[in-house]
Protein backbone atom coordinates (compact mmCIF):
# COMPACT_ATOMS: atom_id res chain seq x y z
CA UNK A 1 0.00 0.00 0.00
CA UNK A 2 1.70 3.13 -0.90
CA UNK A 3 0.78 6.29 0.82
CA UNK A 4 0.95 9.56 -0.75
CA UNK A 5 1.71 11.76 1.82
CA UNK A 6 4.60 10.05 2.62
CA UNK A 7 5.61 9.56 -1.12
CA UNK A 8 4.94 13.35 -1.57
CA UNK A 9 7.62 13.67 2.13
CA UNK A 10 10.72 11.54 0.35
CA UNK A 11 10.63 12.92 -3.10
CA UNK A 12 10.22 16.64 -0.99
CA UNK A 13 13.87 15.18 0.63
CA UNK A 14 15.42 13.67 -2.60
CA UNK A 15 14.56 17.30 -3.83
CA UNK A 16 16.46 18.79 -1.16
CA UNK A 17 19.21 16.77 -1.47
CA UNK A 18 19.45 17.39 -4.66
CA UNK A 19 19.22 20.75 -4.27
CA UNK A 20 22.46 21.03 -1.67
CA UNK A 21 24.66 18.78 -3.29
CA UNK A 22 24.18 21.40 -6.20
CA UNK A 23 24.56 24.69 -4.13
CA UNK A 24 27.45 23.27 -1.12
CA UNK A 25 28.86 20.63 -3.68
CA UNK A 26 28.34 17.96 -0.77
CA UNK A 27 25.98 15.62 0.79
CA UNK A 28 25.32 15.38 4.55
CA UNK A 29 27.86 12.33 4.60
CA UNK A 30 30.55 14.91 4.38
CA UNK A 31 32.76 14.53 6.92
CA UNK A 32 34.95 17.68 6.80
CA UNK A 33 33.04 19.27 9.82
CA UNK A 34 33.36 18.94 14.08
CA UNK A 35 30.39 17.65 15.94
CA UNK A 36 30.28 21.34 17.56
CA UNK A 37 29.95 22.60 13.55
CA UNK A 38 27.17 20.06 13.52
CA UNK A 39 25.45 21.42 16.39
CA UNK A 40 26.12 25.10 15.29
CA UNK A 41 23.95 24.27 12.04
CA UNK A 42 21.42 22.73 13.67
CA UNK A 43 20.67 25.69 15.69
CA UNK A 44 20.85 27.81 12.81
CA UNK A 45 18.47 25.89 11.20
CA UNK A 46 15.93 25.68 13.73
CA UNK A 47 16.21 29.66 14.64
CA UNK A 48 14.90 29.82 11.16
CA UNK A 49 12.16 27.67 11.79
CA UNK A 50 11.17 29.46 14.98
CA UNK A 51 11.10 33.03 12.71
CA UNK A 52 9.19 31.25 10.32
CA UNK A 53 6.15 29.95 12.94
CA UNK A 54 6.59 33.66 14.31
CA UNK A 55 5.39 34.98 11.07
CA UNK A 56 2.74 32.56 10.32
CA UNK A 57 1.45 33.51 13.90
CA UNK A 58 1.56 37.15 13.37
CA UNK A 59 0.21 36.99 9.42
CA UNK A 60 -3.66 37.29 8.88
CA UNK A 61 -3.29 33.62 7.36
CA UNK A 62 -3.98 32.40 11.23
CA UNK A 63 -6.44 34.93 11.95
CA UNK A 64 -8.66 34.00 8.94
CA UNK A 65 -8.39 30.54 9.81
CA UNK A 66 -8.81 30.51 13.45
CA UNK A 67 -12.40 32.07 12.43
CA UNK A 68 -13.42 29.84 9.98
Amino acid sequence: MSDRIVESVIDQFRTRAEKGKRKYGTTMERDDLTFAEWIQHLQEELMDAVVYIEKIKQSDWISNTQQR
